[in-house]
């Protein structure tokens, strides 16, 4: 027992503050808590397991300098794919979303995460010199979640105050950070100079840029593809359209997320693309254009 106190505690007071923690915060803005506490176990689990089973034969045939170059690429991975940000209805993101996609990307990021960290070479040094290893692992496994669980809590009492796309890219500026910092630190002196620093800047500005580009893209396709569905549920209505139905509703919300104000719909779709093209010509267009298509297919279905 005394073995497990140690271990989590000297693995708990490791991990506040450093990179895993704030990772988890970082998740807990894409994915359910309970996934991300479930892939932080997986991910710990498995690093700290191998770390206190086999000590330090895996950086003898690895170097940990190239393990944390990898890790240090990944990380810039997660971050650029945490700036994209999906436009889905929650209806949707309930039927597409699995629950292993989120648990197995946790557990990937904090397994290579932890490779070479301090914490991996505390519960290796710890399980060597315990006469119960398996008490060892538990408890740094524990430390883990319990830190993890700490930035869960703090990212969603963010959450709250702060819009989501906000907290999405905090998160993914957290993975780019560490990845950044991961790469300078890990490299070797020859490649760290002011011109491949100044290339890599340009590189990584360019891809976050592209990243925000195709949000710009999706998100305006989505909002043309969910009016002009909304607009054929509501084309026949006529005299008989009421203020309060549903599809009204989620209308006006949608109008509101997209253009910020309300467009007059009173029974008649023609009237509606009018007005919407005084306030955004594009858009009214696109959104025809689309209705058309759509209402066409209908028709030969």
């Amino acid at each position: 027992m005394r073995e497990l106190i140690t271990s989590f505690s000297l693995v708990a007071l490791a991990e506040m503050g450093d990179k895993t923690q704030l990772l988890a915060l970082a998740f807990a803005s894409k994915f359910p808590p309970m996934s991300v506490l479930i892939g932080i176990f997986v991910g710990s689990f498995i690093n700290h397991g191998i770390a206190i089973a086999i000590g330090s034969y895996i950086s003898r045939i690895i170097p940990i300098d190239a393990i944390q170059i990898i890790a240090s690429i990944l990380f810039i991975f997660f971050g650029l794919w945490s700036l994209k940000i999906d436009n889905e209805d929650e209806e949707d993101e309930e039927n597409t979303k699995s629950n292993y996609g989120p648990i197995v990307t946790v557990a990937l990021a904090f397994f290579i995460g932890e490779l070479g960290d301090k914490t991996q070479l505390t519960a290796m040094t710890l399980g060597a010199n315990s006469s119960f290893p398996i008490l060892v692992l538990i408890g740094t496994v524990c430390a883990m979640v319990f830190t993890g669980g700490l930035g869960i809590v703090a990212g969603k009492v963010l959450g709250k105050k702060i819009p989501e796309v906000t907290m999405k890219i905090i998160a993914a500026f957290v993975f780019l950070f560490f990845g950044s910092v991961g790469l300078y630190t890990r490299l070797p002196n020859e490649y760290i100079n002011p011109v491949n620093i100044i290339f890599y800047i340009v590189i990584l500005s360019f891809l976050v840029v592209l990243v925000l580009r195709y949000n710009t893209i999706q998100r305006n396709k989505y909002y043309e593809e969910r009016l002009s569905e909304i607009l054929l549920q509501c084309k026949n209505c006529g005299q008989g359209h009421v203020e309060h139905c549903d599809v009204n509703i989620k209308r006006r919300e949608f109008e509101k997320e997209y253009l910020g104000e309300n467009i007059p719909y009173l029974g008649d779709v023609i009237s509606y693309l009018e007005s919407l093209k005084v306030k955004d010509l594009k858009l009214s267009l696109k959104v025809c254009e689309t209705y058309q298509y759509k209402a066409d297919t209908k028709k030969d279905k």
